[in-house]
């Protein structure tokens, strides 16, 4: 059976004007109670954000939100899992590491306004504040040019529109009981934005792997070996796999805390694990000035799988 895109959430490229990505975790104080809870949300999500693409069709809202491993295995103990649904094991390279931290439930909101971003959030949270606690809130925004901090194009080689599903979307073959839901993974970095800005435009370049203001792709010569558009690939079987990705900027600016949130949304979390150790085991020069704070693993259920959460049927 082929995917279709009308039973998934937004799982595409959209990385939206203003955004919020949120990460709870379930007080495991009640298991019914937190079965109800989920099945309620599970339940009025759609109809919240149905209504708020009513009330500002101008915002164009655009909404994820899904399980880890362990809320799964907590709230449908007797339920089939997702195949790769699992707790990210973090990746040791020689010189930095990618870190695995808690996340029970995580919501993924963009828009062109921010009020809007509040507004779900806002309304989500009269559902599921009684029965979790917040383990992260980042608000992000589009940056100059739709450009990462660092100051480059972000996602150029995204798959776009209608072909990102290809790449993002469950498909019968896989597993068959969750077509159309797709698995997100999260992680948060830390910049050293003072040791970047010092970096000449050239050495910045060869260490991405493109030009700064044209975003031309530098030549192999050019690049450095580690440059961060080498190592990020997955080459695996000699074929480029793809993921959709995006790279969300963050900032306490007073404070000095600048990042960026990485999401990358695919079918098969294989590629998107290979990406992540090809950066970590041969130490991405992007490393050397973005350290990664959290690390985890969710799968976006289609509507389909939602309203069994909602009917009780897991």
């Amino acid at each position: 059976m082929t995917v279709d895109i009308k039973k998934a959430q937004d799982v595409y490229k959209d990385a939206g004007e203003s955004v919020i990505f949120t990460t709870l975790m379930l007080k495991h104080d009640d298991l019914e109670a937190d079965r109800d809870a989920i099945a309620e949300f599970s339940d009025m999500s759609n109809s919240i954000i149905n209504s708020m693409r009513i009330r500002d069709p101008e915002a164009q809202a655009h909404i994820a939100w899904g399980f880890g491993s362990d809320a799964w295995d907590y709230l449908f103990p007797n339920a089939p899992k997702p195949k790769e649904l699992e707790n990210f094991k973090e990746i040791k390279g020689p010189k930095y590491t990618a870190v695995s931290t808690p996340g029970d439930l995580f919501i993924h909101i963009r828009s062109k306004k921010m009020a809007v971003c509040y507004e779900l959030m806002d309304q989500f949270m009269e559902i599921l504040r009684p029965i979790t606690t917040v383990e992260d809130e980042t608000h992000g925004f589009r940056y100059m040019e739709g450009r990462s901090i660092v100051g480059f194009i972000d996602g150029t080689e995204n798959p776009a529109g209608i072909e990102s599903m290809d790449y993002t979307l469950i498909d019968e073959e896989q597993d068959p009981e969750f077509t159309n839901g797709s698995y997100a993974f999260a992680q948060k970095y830390i910049h050293n934005m003072d040791a970047w800005k010092k970096l000449k435009t050239e050495d910045q370049e060869k260490a991405i792997g493109r030009h700064k203001f044209s975003d031309r792709e530098l030549t192999d010569e050019e690049k450095l070996p580690n440059a961060h558009n080498v190592v990020s690939k997955d080459e695996e079987g000699g074929v480029e796999h793809k993921i959709v990705r995006m790279n969300v900027p963050f900032s306490d600016p007073a404070k000095d805390v600048t990042g960026t949130y990485f999401i990358g949304y695919s079918k098969d979390f294989a590629i998107t694990n290979r990406m992540l150790t090809n950066m970590f085991t041969k130490s991405d020069r992007l490393l050397d000035f973005s350290t990664p704070i959290t690390g985890n693993l969710f799968f976006i259920p289609s509507k389909t799988t939602l309203e069994k959460i909602a009917d009780g049927d897991y």
